[in-house]
């Protein structure tokens, strides 16, 4: 800055560079947070959200299982939410689909990805509301959940479990960006899914 100043200099003109770096600018701009893995994603994201969002909670996890377990009030929150007019809904992953088979011969883990979308379900009737649920094996390998103008987006890799995947923490920031992106990703796997129960 001194230096900017004694060559009577905007910064961004002496080291562009750094201001691009510092300022963002791009489709970047909605990029809140990026996180190795979903674990490391702190739990109040996922709870904050919950509770700012008003119009829309999406959840396309292939089990979204985590929320019972690290989301404290979670079945109240979408409950009175829900009952308040936001778009509530949940898609999940089909446990009838060879995919997920594959899947879970892949994970290899005793809790499978069946189990854990059968809890969920399980979960979700519980709550004092009425929440759609869809099936469908198109995100088996990403998912997308949308609360309001804020979204957590989890890029499976390799075979871990979900709380191995790379996880975006998004906020939308312009029309047509990164997070415009995800939600017609959501979208598109919501109009192509199955009613559950079907």
């Amino acid at each position: 800055m001194q230096a900017a100043t004694l060559l009577g200099e905007d910064v961004g003109v002496l080291w562009p560079e750094i201001v691009r770096r510092a300022v963002k600018v791009g489709s970047d701009r909605e990029v809140v947070g990026v996180y190795p893995r979903r674990a490391d994603l702190p739990r109040a994201v996922f709870r904050g959200a919950i509770e700012r969002a008003g119009s829309r909670l999406w959840f396309g996890g292939y089990t979204s299982y985590f929320l019972w377990l690290e989301v404290p009030g979670v079945a109240a929150a979408l409950a009175a939410k829900a009952k308040t007019g936001a778009d509530a809904r949940f898609l999940l992953g089909d446990p009838d689909s060879p995919v997920t088979a594959e899947r879970e011969r892949l994970e290899a883990t005793p809790l499978t990805l069946a189990t854990r979308i059968a809890m969920t379900r399980s979960e979700i009737s519980k709550v004092d509301a009425e929440i759609p649920v869809r099936l469908s094996d198109r995100h088996i390998a990403m998912s997308v959940w949308v609360f309001d103008d804020e979204a957590v987006v989890a890029t499976h890799i390799g075979v871990g479990l979900g709380q191995d995947s790379v996880t975006l923490h998004l906020r939308r920031a312009q029309h047509g960006g990164v997070f415009d992106r995800y939600v017609e990703h959501f979208e598109s796997l919501w109009a192509d899914g199955r009613p559950a129960g079907q």
